[in-house]
């Protein structure tokens, strides 16, 4: 029983054990490990989420397209050194008719706009008048006439009788003076015949050159009054016509240079917006003096204008060919592109990838430019420069422009 007892009291009266301080750090380690885990772990699925998205965000975006473009090639040949300028086209001739007679207007033969010749008729004024007039001065004429005739043979009569001392020498003095005085009446009247078959002339009015009359400034029944300063009709040369132009004094050695060697100098005119060429001629002259108010000096030129292109006091742009640069790099001026640094343009390199290359432009005549910074034969972007960048591949398009002018790829 005492056993029982004792066992009972051991049970009942546990030993009580002081904590161990290693088991707090033990337990804080775990919790610690545990964090660690469960942050790498949400790194690794964020990780594998975002690769995924990147991956299928690739697959759904395609790759940039290259950017279209046409192309010209470089290459070496002449280009001429031109002198830009504003100026009028002027007739040749230009006449303005008026009357030299009065009198009405009973033919009008013209059109509007009519080309005439030499000769030509334009106008009739009523001519009865100046036939009467005519016809009265002829009349008077063969009277006088008659007159002087008698006067002559009487003379002669007087110098038979005279020579035979049949009358004195006075009588024959006065015969001879009688005989003058008929001969300048007849004279007179001969004048006034000439100058009434004058005014005669003057009521038929013909074209005294070659051109294009204008709008009619009278109808037939309109009484004109002679040597009046309205005009009757206007008659305006047009083949061939010149165009006076205005250049600074600085280009005069050039251009005298070129005249003392005889060498012919064209020149070209070209509309308002300089984008069609009207008609082609040459120099005809220069003026003799500068203008020193504007330090320019004039000069005409003379054109064929067989199609009529060129019209009297019309305004155009003419371009003086000076010189002619040989063996220059050319390339077409749509190619040519401008920032703040300068001029330049695309290079199409043999990987189908664009460069920007800088150039320096010279002459331009038209649609071609002559540069420096670029070789022969190189290939260059002349369209769809808008996404066209450095180092963008680009795809060139079937239309190729070559030697400065598109052409249709077969």
């Amino acid at each position: 029983m005492a056993e029982q007892v004792e066992f009972k009291n051991e049970v009942e009266h546990p030993v009580h054990r002081r904590p161990d301080p290693q088991d707090g750090v033990k337990s804080r380690k775990w919790v610690w490990a545990l964090v660690v885990v469960l942050i790498l772990g949400a790194g690794a699925y964020y990780y594998v989420r975002q690769s995924k998205l990147r991956s299928s965000t690739a697959q759904a975006e395609p790759a940039p397209r290259a950017v279209p473009v046409s192309i010209a090639t470089v290459r070496k040949g002449d280009i001429g050194v031109y002198i830009n300028a504003l100026g009028a086209v002027t007739p040749v001739y230009t006449d303005t008719i008026t009357s030299r007679v009065q009198g009405e207007i009973v033919n009008v033969y013209y059109r509007e706009g009519q080309l005439v010749h030499k000769g030509d008729p334009l106008l009739d004024i009523d001519a009865r008048p100046y036939q009467a007039a005519l016809t009265q001065v002829e009349g008077q004429l063969a009277h006088d006439q008659a007159l002087l005739n008698e006067a002559k043979i009487d003379l002669s009569r007087y110098q038979s009788a005279f020579a035979q001392n049949a009358i004195a020498k006075q009588q024959v003095d006065d015969q001879e003076q009688t005989v003058l005085q008929y001969e300048g009446t007849v004279k007179n009247d001969q004048g006034m015949v000439d100058n009434a078959k004058v005014n005669l002339v003057y009521t038929h009015i013909t074209s005294p050159i070659e051109g294009r009359v204008g709008l009619r400034l009278v109808d037939p029944g309109n009484i004109v009054q002679a040597n009046s300063t309205t005009a009757l009709v206007v008659v305006t040369q047009l083949q061939p016509i010149t165009v006076v132009f205005s250049v600074a004094e600085d280009y005069l050695p050039q251009i005298q240079q070129q005249l003392r060697k005889g060498n012919r100098m064209e020149v070209d005119a070209f509309d308002r917006d300089q984008t069609k060429k009207i008609a082609s001629g040459t120099l005809l002259t220069l003026d003799n003096q500068i203008d020193p108010t504007t330090g320019t000096i004039k000069l005409k030129a003379i054109f064929p204008n067989q199609d009529g292109a060129l019209f009297a006091n019309q305004f155009v742009n003419a371009r003086l060919l000076v010189d002619t640069t040989q063996n220059a790099v050319l390339i077409p001026t749509a190619a040519v592109q401008r920032n703040a640094q300068g001029a330049f343009v695309y290079v199409i390199k043999p990987d189908q990838t664009a460069s920007i290359q800088t150039i320096t432009v010279g002459t331009t005549d038209g649609d071609m430019a002559a540069v420096q910074g670029l070789q022969a034969n190189q290939t260059i972007a002349t369209k769809g420069f808008e996404k066209l960048q450095d180092g963008v591949k680009v795809a060139v398009q079937q239309n190729r422009a070559s030697n400065g002018s598109d052409k249709q790829s077969p």
